[in-house]
């Protein structure tokens, strides 16, 4: 599974920002008296007489740099003119403008799928438990809020440590917070539960999983989401997930990253189970993803190739895979919950499948990529 370290905060000037998005008020000459702060630089070291004749001005040195000729000052806008061109020995005076980390990325995926357009209508998850049975979910990487879970993994007792990343990249694809921090995800305001049912070597059971399972249907979750699966199935695994279907849960897994083999059916357990939505996996441009399965049982189409989420340690990373398209569908899934609170599973399931994009042969694209807004519309 490929990966790349993404990293970086990104400053933009809140005046530029303004001039973008806002409204900036006209400059009238009544409001050049107003005190500013501003940088002035000098060719030389700055002496006291110099300091003195801001005073004298009536600024305000706030501070003086130690290895820069620059002091900062609080003075008219009418003054540091003054200043300016009675001096020489300033090469510059520049207004103190404000500057803003923003260091939230939008995945390519959200918007992808109409997620952020859902977003920005008031509609963000809030109310809707979703129960992601993976590798736990680090409880303290700061954008991702978990409000709880359990763990059925021997001797990793903690649903809230992640050993292994993968249950971590997933829940930021669910629900990433919508903040100035990492990544923002589908439904950012969704209540995310971590249910550990893979080590952290990303190994489990059929009885692990099927523990988890039990324990969503028990605790009243919204939404299941298994970006999991083998190659052979279950009968007590199709039994519990066809148990937490029947008992209202939408619930979501990842087809499988076994490619396509002409007409063979590759999808993976418990996709392949009619209770589950099978999700496969599409690049920024709709092409299937040559590792998606394919089958009869291939419902929705969401992105899945360079994803990037949380990962633990306030981290973040781009992996590929249907593990990644899965949680689009989880987090599309809660985001209609949110609107319609009254709509079965049964309702939501085909609200996401009646109103995909279609792609092409249903055995490889199943409806199509998913689009969340037609969904709530």
């Amino acid at each position: 599974m490929g990966k790349r370290k993404i990293f970086g905060v990104l400053l933009s000037f809140i005046l530029a920002f303004g001039m973008l998005f806002g409204t900036v008020a006209p400059v009238s000459a009544q409001n050049d008296n107003a005190p500013k702060d501003y940088l002035i630089g000098f060719n030389a070291k700055v002496s006291e007489d110099e300091l003195k004749d801001i005073r004298g001005l009536g600024g305000q040195v706030k501070h003086q740099f130690k290895y820069l000729n620059v002091v900062h000052a609080k003075l008219s806008e009418r003054a540091a003119l003054a200043l300016e061109s009675k001096n020489p020995n300033i090469a510059y005076v520049e207004e103190d403008l404000t500057v803003k980390a923003i260091g939230q990325t939008t995945p390519w995926g959200i918007p992808h799928i109409e997620a952020d357009t859902v977003q920005a209508s008031g509609v963000t998850g809030s109310g809707v438990k979703v129960a992601i049975l993976d590798t736990g979910i680090d409880g303290n990487h700061e954008d991702l809020n978990v409000l709880g879970g359990a763990s059925f993994i021997s001797g990793e007792p903690n649903a809230l440590e992640d050993g292994n990343g993968h249950g971590t990249h997933v829940a930021g694809t669910v629900a990433g917070l919508n903040n100035t921090l990492g990544v923002l995800g589908v439904a950012p305001a969704a209540d995310l539960y971590a249910v550990k049912v893979l080590d952290s070597s990303g190994s489990g059971s059929f009885s692990g999983i099927v523990q988890g399972i039990e324990w969503a249907v028990e605790n009243g979750m919204d939404v299941i989401n298994m970006s999991l699966g083998a190659s052979s199935g279950s009968t007590t695994l199709q039994q519990a997930c066809d148990l937490a279907y029947n008992s209202g849960i939408v619930v979501v897994a990842a087809a499988g990253n076994s490619g396509s083999k002409g007409k063979r059916n590759t999808i993976g357990y418990p996709a392949k189970y009619a209770s589950v939505i099978a999700v496969g996996a599409v690049d920024s441009s709709n092409n299937r993803a040559s590792f998606s399965s394919v089958g009869n049982e291939l419902e929705v189409m969401a992105p899945g190739v360079n994803i990037l989420s949380s990962v633990p340690g306030n981290s973040y990373d781009s992996y590929n895979g249907t593990s990644m398209a899965s949680p689009h569908v989880a987090g599309a899934a809660a985001l209609i919950l949110a609107k319609y609170p009254s709509l079965t599973n049964v309702e939501v399931r085909d609200r996401l499948k009646n109103t995909a994009t279609p792609l092409g042969d249903s055995f490889y694209y199943g409806n199509g990529v998913i689009n969340v807004l037609a969904a709530i519309q």
